[in-house]
């Protein structure tokens, strides 16, 4: 059997393709690459910003009426298996509106402790960021020294897992926070 002309036989020539050089000119666009040019380039792509949100708190560190122990928080970590690890903070809180900064303070300490407390003296401000719910939070806290005047030790159901008075040389080792364990690491006087 003999195969038609042009059917691929040994006998007829492939036809090879040849490469063009690199400097082409303009090509014609096929639909494919007009698709591509059209669709914007993965820099342009605009992404949605998590919404930044302010918050403004106050709290502080109690002394009590000794001059020897200072008054801490604790919150379960949630990221520990165990559920038995805690993280001791600086009892604080919101400020309403119309409150200054001081008396949020006041509040939130008798409210997170159960301790009512005078302001003595400012010990700074500091700020933060962290994410939640989706948001940029910027938050800023006003944070004091208080002496305790009265109540009763009890943690606010609500919002605190523990409260406890710490001898003040433990204060800073038991903070969990950064900001906070420097804020009271230069406070160079802690008893009153």
């Amino acid at each position: 059997m003999i195969p038609a002309p042009g059917a691929g036989s040994e006998g007829t020539k492939k036809k090879r393709k040849r490469k063009r050089s690199g400097n082409r000119g303009p090509q014609p666009q096929t639909q494919n690459t007009a698709q591509k040019s059209a669709q914007p380039k993965r820099a342009e792509v605009k992404r949605p910003y998590a919404k930044r949100v302010d918050e403004v708190s106050a709290g502080g560190l109690v002394i009590d009426t000794t001059g020897t122990m200072g008054l801490l928080i604790g919150r379960y970590d949630h990221k520990d298996a165990s559920g038995k690890r805690v993280l001791w903070s600086l009892p604080k809180g919101h400020i309403e509106e119309g409150e200054t900064p001081e008396q949020a303070a006041i509040r939130e300490v008798a409210e997170e402790t159960g301790i009512t407390s005078s302001i003595t003296k400012s010990l700074g401000v500091i700020d933060f960021w962290f994410m939640a719910g989706g948001k940029r939070i910027h938050k800023t806290v006003h944070h004091f020294m208080f002496a305790e005047v009265g109540g009763t030790l009890l943690a606010q159901e609500s919002e605190v897992d523990e409260v406890s008075w710490f001898p003040l040389g433990e204060i800073v080792d038991r903070l969990a926070y950064p900001d906070e364990k420097k804020l009271i690491a230069k406070s160079a006087e802690l008893a009153l």
